[in-house]
């Protein structure tokens, strides 16, 4: 993988990772010239500080990286420091890491080394130009390049403006990925859409040129555990017929950010090669304003038989996402689940970094919280509050695709999903941002894949444990 490499060579600088509780102890123990040296730049071993440790001629022999006040998966961010502030070269970490340290601090360096710069002639970093960082010893090195392949994916996808990734070419994106890994893959069309019962996911996107469809990949064993993934694929959103201001539609490009973090997920699973029947679903269309467009309070059709009275053409993505899971869940998977950017209620219930997560079955969505914490991708749990669905009623039809109440947006939208899932099915719905609105170490701005490694670290657990 690019960045890395598999053994030290004589010019290779060693990084110290120092936590605050550690560090007057450490530096103790230090040379008086590198213990002058840090005194004299004032260095405080916090989360992702550096100190570049010279010698007598100049010449760069050490790195001090701080871990701050904690150890343990904190070091993913405080590592993703590193490959932005360093000068070319190969580096080690100093010191034996446990597994989940060298998985994290390796997936750091990868993840910091994300350039997106398909539309610059002058990029502001080419890959090669990076450091490069000798793989810990105990680092599970398939694990990680997953991960950063399948991060790296997602990010491309929500960061690509909609002029250059419209229905087509996001359907095409899971074709070329499902053949890189063998899968069965059938890309449903425009009006064939009709043609096999998926009336809700044309009646949205009929009013663009760019045609809808549905993605359905197939992949693994028949006879092992049903796995389906759902991911909500609004290419752009304008509103539709009540359409977004401007400042509103701005960011509308990541709007299928959940089919895009599905398809890195359904990537993940894959090259793994986890024992199960992986089953991904992707609703995908563009929400466009148009003389076809589809109006508020027309009555759409849907998979389950269900109508919908559209209270509110902006709230498309529970429309495309219900024909999918109704779909979905006629197989009665072992596990279903949709990621979505669904709504701006869970970003204001919970700010823009903390996915909020939807489940029918307590054991699951516990699992996904701590797997969440072990990989340092965490998401919060929201409740299911079944007095809320009465706010969905409509007097035309069997429900409104939008509550008849101003609060609990991320509820009533979860609510309305569920009528579209089985009572026994063991179902979970993230509602995320899927973007970074300010840089960080590992976290550029832009596009992103928020709880996916959470729920992979879940799977994992789930379907392959590691022995004892």
């Amino acid at each position: 993988m690019d960045n890395f490499a598999t053994r030290t060579n004589a010019k290779t600088i060693p990084i110290a990772l120092i936590g605050r509780k550690d560090y007057k102890r450490w530096l103790g123990e230090q040379p008086k010239p590198t213990q002058t040296w840090l005194k004299a730049i004032e260095f405080e071993p916090e989360a992702g500080q550096v100190a570049l440790v010279p010698n007598r001629d100049g010449a760069l022999v050490r790195v001090i990286l701080g871990l701050g006040s904690e150890t343990g998966t904190t070091m993913t961010w405080a590592c993703a420091s590193l490959p932005g502030k360093l000068p070319k070269g190969r580096y080690v970490l100093e010191g034996e890491l446990e597994p989940a340290e060298a998985d994290a601090a390796a997936l750091a360096w990868a993840l910091a080394t994300y350039q997106f710069n398909r539309y610059r002639q002058r990029a502001n970093r080419s890959t090669e130009q990076f450091p490069t960082l000798v793989w810990p010893a105990k680092a599970d090195r398939a694990g990680v390049e997953q991960a950063r392949n399948a991060t790296f994916l997602v990010r491309d996808l929500i960061n690509t403006p909609a002029g250059d990734l419209g229905p087509a070419e996001l359907a095409e994106q899971a074709v070329t990925i499902a053949g890189q890994h063998d899968a069965a893959v059938q890309v449903i069309v425009g009006e064939d859409l009709l043609a096999a019962n998926y009336p809700a996911i044309y009646a949205v996107g009929k009013g663009s040129p760019r045609a809808p469809r549905l993605v359905d990949m197939l992949w693994g064993d028949e006879d092992a555990p049903k796995l389906t993934l759902v991911g909500k694929g609004v290419v752009f959103d304008t509103g539709g017929l009540d359409i977004k201001t401007s400042g509103n539609m701005k960011l509308m490009k990541k709007d299928m950010g959940g089919a895009a973090m599905m398809l890195g997920l359904a990537q993940m699973v894959m090259a793994a090669g986890l024992p199960v029947r992986l089953r991904l679903l992707l609703p995908i269309v563009e929400n466009s304003v148009s003389g076809d467009s589809y109006r508020p309070l027309d009555v759409l059709d849907t998979r389950k038989g269900l109508t919908v009275e559209v209270g509110n053409t902006d709230a498309e993505g529970r429309l495309i996402l219900c024909d999918a899971l109704c779909e979905a869940d006629g197989e009665q998977p072992d596990l279903l689940i949709d990621f979505a950017t669904l709504t701006g209620a869970a970003r204001v219930a919970l700010g823009t970094d903390l996915p909020a997560l939807f489940s029918t079955d307590d054991e699951v969505a516990q699992a996904i919280l701590a797997a969440g914490l072990q990989v340092e991708d965490p998401l919060w749990r929201m409740p299911l509050f079944t007095s809320y669905r009465r706010q969905l009623d409509s007097k035309v039809a069997d429900l409104n695709n939008i509550s008849s109440s101003p609060y609990g947006g991320a509820i009533s939208a979860a609510l309305f999903l569920q009528e579209f899932v089985g009572k026994q099915t063991k179902w979970v719905h993230v509602d995320t941002m899927g973007w970074n609105l300010a840089a960080r170490p590992g976290k550029p701005l832009g596009g992103e894949a928020m709880g996916m490694r959470a729920v992979f670290r879940m799977l994992q657990l789930r379907y392959a444990p590691a022995p004892g």
